[in-house]
């Protein structure tokens, strides 16, 4: 009916201006408002292209701009952490739809975390149109970009930053009020790597920790020794079930045709069960 091919072209249209939304970092509305200038057509025209493109670059370079030290120790620590250059750390923050989070990560009691996922990933080829379906030419590769966790699958590494107070950040005070960690999602399997974060990172971390703030006596005080064995038991808890999934359930192929061969009748089957 005309109703179901109207919506079917919304839909298509909605998919194309999504997607050219990620591919050049513009928010939907900016796509949305550049792709209805020219032709009435599902297709981006050439022109529409050099715009959002040209839009795409006025906003990096806007961003840019407002890079200080508190931006700089983030790209420092997460290109130390993953493993990029600052200068390829910096272009993904830059390029990235939900680059505003940032700020508010350094805001009075603002957010209390930001997190980067670096995982494989579909990326639009270079100078590829979307078509009228949709779809583009894609390919995958590793990318850099800010997260809320609750959207995208975690598969790769997580670099997270976590406030310690809520006041605000500055370039004097990001490096003591901003804690900086790695959770890596090794091989895929999430419990191992969280295993491996707990055990190896942040229970040495706090058995070698000295000032345990308004708590006396820190390492001696019981309720630090009591929290530290719920930590470890949690830790050993948490490996134990990671190694049962892991080994001890296994499912194999079964040829029931060597089972059911010999049942003829309804008793048969009765005596089987």
């Amino acid at each position: 009916t005309d109703s179901k091919r109207h919506r079917r072209g919304g839909d298509l249209k909605k998919k194309s201006i999504e997607l050219a939304s990620a591919v050049t970092g513009l928010p939907l509305t900016a796509v949305l408002s550049a792709s209805t200038t020219g032709k009435k057509s599902i297709v981006l025209s050439s022109e529409t292209r050099k715009e959002l493109a040209k839009q795409a670059k006025a906003t990096k370079e806007e961003r840019r701009a407002q890079i200080d030290e508190r931006h700089k120790y983030l790209i420092s620590r997460l290109a130390d952490g993953i493993g990029l250059s600052e200068q390829q750390v910096e272009e993904a923050m830059i390029s990235d739809e939900k680059f505003q989070l940032i700020e508010q990560f350094f805001t009075p009691s603002g957010l209390k975390k930001l997190l980067f996922f670096y995982q494989d990933a579909f990326q639009q080829k270079s100078n590829t149109s979307l078509r009228s379906d949709g779809s583009t030419n894609s390919l995958i590769q590793r990318k850099l970009f800010i997260t809320m966790g609750s959207t995208e699958g975690f598969t790769g590494t997580c670099a997270f930053f976590l406030r310690t107070s809520d006041k605000v950040i500055t370039a004097s005070n990001v490096s003591q009020e901003v804690n900086f960690g790695i959770f890596d999602c090794i091989n895929g399997n999430i419990l191992r790597g969280l295993e491996f974060l707990l055990s190896q990172i942040m229970i040495p971390a706090l058995k070698s920790q000295q000032n345990w703030g308004a708590v006396k006596e820190g390492l001696k005080n019981s309720q630090i020794q009591d929290f530290l064995y719920s930590v470890d038991k949690f830790v050993s808890a948490l490996s134990s079930s990671r190694q049962n999934i892991e080994d001890k359930i296994q499912l194999t192929k079964v040829d029931i045709d060597v089972y059911i061969s010999n049942l003829q009748k309804p008793s048969d089957y009765i005596t089987a069960g």
